[in-house]
């Protein structure tokens, strides 16, 4: 064998191609269809494959779980997915990473559905902490639906069956095409102001993103957001959502299943009604056995068999009390006499001592004073030469022969001409 032949390891050999498919493919747009879906609840992460009439790859979405299913995305669905080429080093099989997804077709309105969703999202109207309750049982429920379409009688059908006797109030608006959601918008807006009723359902059968499309409208969502009467969306089937779902106090999945979250039926009612008086008698019983042993706590009590001894009690205590407050009085005063003539020899002493400090501080402070004095150095014989310009002479070269100088001694200053000076090598000049 050859000294030259290089032998790689499978670890290598992957991690080379890796490499070589991240240098080679950068982040591209595939198209194809979905197949063979795995969401995995921990993580969030999709696994599928992503094929075509001739061939597929496989493909992983991390972290996209919520994503994909709010797509309505599922086996058979055709995309575009934009990412990158990889290698799964550990099984040597490449894969496509996958950070977009974007149903095929439908991209534009899947973008303006997200950007809205989470604008909407960041202002809070979709908070948990702002929805409404429901009523226990509705007077009157306002259905804001076509009056043509399926969804009224499949409405009607079940509120029949359970309480045919509640109002309710129809209102005809469209649920598809340009104008529908400002028109539903105007509706909320009208009820909520009026209080003609108690809930309001927003109710159409399914369709595809284009039919429902005026249900993501935001002037509609703002409206079902500041409307005084709780809102139900019951907007398409159970995989169908909408802007409207997400912001309504509640959703129903079918216009059917509106109905019976808006009014339960008789005997839920009839139970809820049993539970709730069984409820009240032992909460009744609870306080009539608290009240009967508290009374039993009285009628045993002292105070109530003889009151007379509490009284005589009382008054004893404030004869003997009356008895002991002239000899308290006066050994309180005989303590504050005894204080006061502690305090009156203590404070001369204290006075004398803290002025003793102060006189011994003020001496350290002279010293100091005195030692930084200029003036007590040029008492010991030295001397300050001042220049004409005030400034003080250090060296001999900052003067020239002829120029007068300043010289301040311990007492009084003389005014002096230069007439040769000598340099700090020893030498002379003049």
């Amino acid at each position: 064998m050859a000294n030259d032949e290089q032998i790689l390891s499978v670890s290598d050999l992957n991690r080379e191609v890796r490499q070589l498919f991240a240098d080679q493919f950068k982040e591209l747009w595939l198209r194809g269809e979905i197949s063979g879906v795995s969401i995995k609840s921990g993580s969030g992460h999709v696994y599928f494959s992503l094929k075509d009439a001739k061939a597929q790859i496989r493909a992983a979405y991390f972290h996209g779980g919520e994503r994909f299913q709010s797509l309505g995305l599922s086996q058979g669905s055709k995309v575009d997915a934009f990412g990158r080429v990889d290698l799964f080093e550990r099984d040597g099989t490449y894969q496509f990473i996958v950070k977009m997804l974007r149903p095929l077709g439908q991209g534009e309105l899947f973008q303006r559905f997200e950007e809205l969703k989470q604008r909407l999202a960041k202002e809070g109207l979709f908070d948990l902490d702002r929805k409404k309750p429901l009523p226990p049982l509705p007077r009157c429920i306002a259905v804001i639906t076509s009056l043509e379409g399926a969804a009224i009688r499949d409405f009607r059908q079940i509120l029949d069956r359970r309480h045919p006797n509640i109002h309710l109030r129809l209102v005809h608006a469209p649920v598809q095409g340009s104008g529908a959601g400002a028109w539903i918008a105007k509706a909320v807006e009208y009820l909520s102001w009026s209080k003609a009723c108690d809930v309001i359902v927003i109710t159409r059968g399914g369709g595809s993103i284009e039919d429902l499309w005026e249900f993501n409208d935001e002037t509609l969502a703002r409206a079902i957001a500041a409307s005084q009467i709780p809102v139900i969306s019951a907007v398409g089937h159970e995989r169908d959502f909408t802007i409207c779902d997400y912001v309504a106090d509640f959703r129903a999945p079918t216009p059917s299943a509106a109905a019976e979250l808006v009014v339960k039926t008789q005997a839920e009612m009839q139970e809820s009604l049993e539970n709730a008086a069984q409820r009240l008698r032992s909460a009744l019983r609870l306080k009539l056995q608290g009240l009967k042993m508290r009374w039993q706590k009285a009628d045993a009590c002292v105070f109530f068999q003889r009151p007379e001894a509490l009284v005589q009690s009382l008054a004893q205590r404030l004869d003997n009390a009356a008895l002991r407050l002239p000899r308290g009085l006066t050994v309180l005063a005989e303590r504050s006499r005894e204080r006061q003539r502690l305090l009156s020899h203590r404070l001369p002493q204290g006075l004398n001592g803290y002025l003793q400090q102060r006189q011994n501080r003020l001496a350290q402070l002279n010293g100091k004073l005195a030692a930084l004095d200029p003036r007590s150095v040029l008492g010991r014989g030295y001397s300050i030469l001042l220049r004409a310009d005030g400034r003080v002479l250090r060296e001999s070269g900052e003067v020239a022969c002829g120029n007068h100088v300043r010289a301040i001694l311990w007492r009084g200053e003389l005014d002096l001409e230069v007439k040769n000076k000598e340099k700090e090598n020893g030498n002379c000049s003049t």
